[in-house]
């Protein structure tokens, strides 16, 4: 186990078995495991954890000094932090230069970004959604948590050494710290707009900083270095253990129940989630809990020292080995690989690298003669590594041909865009063809079809209002049922779709069976599409389609649906997401839109639900 980082400190080792508990969710929600919806809130635990450690050490330092050492701070900050990051990114650079060169265009911005500790911005300026993305997903976009975490170590020393300098009552220093937390908090609540992407409020420093800060907050109140010699009878000790376990049980059922397209959410919840860890953190810093003993369960502990490195490595390697095209669901035996590199690598990052800078930095990794054996590991080693940033420097140079592996990876048949690029070919929407030479859905970004119409007219009074997936399927659905409206748009989400409604209305073309296909670009709630029905009016028929797109808000989307054509009158449910499962061959290899042997089985299985 790691020794303190002062030489006054005490190691707590609860608060690497909570470490190693937020790692954990955070990968179980990335391998999209069903039971963990809300794994993605081990973050924010990490935030209340790194707020109040940050603080509890900086005030110690402060006490014995009489000052904060800022550049101290900085320079352990850095000997901690960056080797593991540098390892990661270059290691990614280089696999990506060798087997996926086509993705390193918009790889390069991410690892600049990365390598500044500014990935939650670049992210939100280029509205790239951590979880609304097209396409393959970068590898890289877990970094905006640490991005937020390092900003907070930068500004926040010199701010607590203005308060501690000048507010010298230590009790209104932490409400002056209450009110910057609630604040951000209260930003978090406005600025969130359901239905629409949450990467502002997700991403931005300004409205994350509330944990860090409820973290901070309870270090000013709850020095962890007090907590041994201050005497607390058998009645507190137990009153701390309840309110921990209950924090820990809070915890688990938020990331059990939760899920990060909930209003819940960005409007109190994750606050409840920073209350509920201040709870487990406060019994965890004394040593005589018992539930600082349970979490200190060494596999635990041994999860949690090196939970910085799982952190960096896992999803990276879940990116980078998970088929783009998988319609057979969670492989669990490649689940079970991709966690034990995770964990691997940083072992090996921890052994051989971090600890070693830690304790000695970069002299400690020279090459000593007096023995052979490791001289030669270590010359091995670093030649390993030479060849690997050598790679990488290929690749971020852009010496590679990436527009040719574009190319030569696409499908034989698929449409090749006018312009090669990634974003383009991410986003783009493949028209359909088929023997019948059947004319191709219009490329532009509304296409609205009004067939010729010919007997049987099945199709006249039905209206179908779609996204892309739609726009795929409307020249065989169509041929299917001839005279459908059909009002499809690249990107559209359910939010949108009122003011569709309210057009074809106005234009009398809205018929009284209607096919709701929406879902593929985000989610929405129940009540967004309780009103969206509510606004069709007294139609004969609603057909919602559920979806299928390789994204966490899948199952999010498919639910809502289920759950309300369960009780909304006349609604059928088309289940494409039951229809498609196996059937790797409908889709392009975005996983998404549908190839003519996709769209095809997409439009028979749409004019079958529809009533005659």
């Amino acid at each position: 186990m790691p020794e303190p980082v002062t030489a006054r400190g005490r190691y707590m080792g609860g608060l690497d078995g909570l470490r190693a508990i937020a790692v954990l969710a955070v990968i179980a929600y990335h391998l999209g495991l069903s039971w963990a919806p809300g794994g993605l809130l081990g973050v924010g635990v990490f935030f209340v954890l790194s707020g109040y450690l940050i603080t509890d050490l900086l005030v110690a330092g402060y006490q014995n000094r009489g000052r904060i050492d800022l550049r101290d701070f900085w320079v352990r900050r850095a000997r901690r932090l960056l080797p593991a990051l540098a390892a990661m990114l270059i290691v990614v650079v280089a696999w990506v230069t060798l087997f996926h060169p086509g993705e390193l265009a918009s790889l390069r911005g991410d690892v600049l970004a990365a390598a500044l500790y500014m990935s939650n911005w670049w992210y939100i300026y280029h509205h790239v959604s951590y979880f609304a993305q097209y396409g393959p997903p970068s590898p890289l976009t877990h970094l905006w948590s640490l991005a937020v975490e390092e900003q907070f170590y930068l500004v926040w020393p010199l701010a607590l050494a203005l308060g501690l300098k000048y507010v010298r009552n230590r009790n209104w220093l932490v409400t002056l710290v209450l009110i910057a937390a609630v604040a951000s908090a209260v930003a978090m609540a406005v600025m969130y707009h359901p239905g629409i992407n949450p990467n502002r409020v997700y991403y931005g420093t300004d409205t994350r900083a509330f944990a860090l800060l409820f973290g901070a907050a309870l270090a000013l109140l709850w020095p962890s270095r007090n907590m041994a010699s201050r005497p607390f009878s058998r009645t507190t000790v137990n009153i701390l253990d309840g309110v921990g376990i209950m924090g820990v049980l809070a915890i688990v059922l938020m990331v059990w129940q939760t899920n990060q397209y909930q209003t819940f959410l960005y409007r109190g919840g994750l606050v409840l989630l920073s209350l509920a860890t201040l709870a487990v953190v406060a019994a965890l810093v004394h040593p005589s809990t018992q539930l600082s003993k349970i979490l200190a369960f060494k596999p635990l502990r041994w999860i949690g020292v090196r939970s910085y490195g799982i952190y960096l490595w896992h999803y990276p390697i879940i990116v980078l080995t998970n088929p783009t095209l998988n319609t057979g669901g969670i492989n669990f035996g490649r689940a079970s690989l991709q966690v034990a590199a995770s964990i691997g690598l940083a072992a090996l990052s921890w052994r051989y690298l971090e600890e070693p800078i830690r304790r000695g930095g970069l002299r400690s990794l020279r090459v000593d003669l007096g023995n052979l054996r490791i001289a030669l590991v270590r010359i091995m080693t670093g030649t390993a590594a030479l060849v690997l940033v050598g790679i990488s420097v290929v690749g971020l140079t852009g010496w590679t041909p990436a527009h040719l592996d574009m190319v030569s990876s696409m499908p034989l048949g698929a449409p090749i865009p006018q312009t090669l690029s990634v974003p383009l070919l991410r986003t783009r929407i493949n028209p359909v063809t088929t023997p019948e030479k059947v004319a191709p859905a219009p490329k532009e970004e509304t296409a609205k079809i009004r067939p010729t119409v010919t007997a049987p007219q099945s199709g006249l009074g039905v209206t179908a209002i779609g996204d892309s997936v739609m726009i795929d399927a409307a020249p065989y659905l169509s041929k299917l049922l001839p005279g459908i409206v059909i009002s499809a748009k690249v990107g559209r989400q359910l939010y949108q779709a009122s003011a569709v409604i309210a057009t074809l209305k106005k234009e009398g073309e809205l018929g009284q069976r209607v096919i709701i296909e929406l879902g593929t670009n985000g989610p929405f709630s129940e009540a967004q599409l309780v009103s969206l029905l509510d606004s069709l009016g007294p139609v004969q028929q609603i057909v919602l389609v559920n979806t299928r797109v390789p994204r966490p808000w899948q199952s999010v989307v498919n639910s809502t649906l289920a759950e309300v054509a369960r009780t909304f009158p006349h609604t059928t449910l088309v289940n494409w997401y039951a229809a498609s499962a196996n059937h790797n061959n409908y889709f392009w290899p975005d996983g998404v839109h549908l190839n003519p042997t996709g769209a095809q089985a997409y439009a028979v299985l749409l004019a079958k639900s529809v009533d005659p």
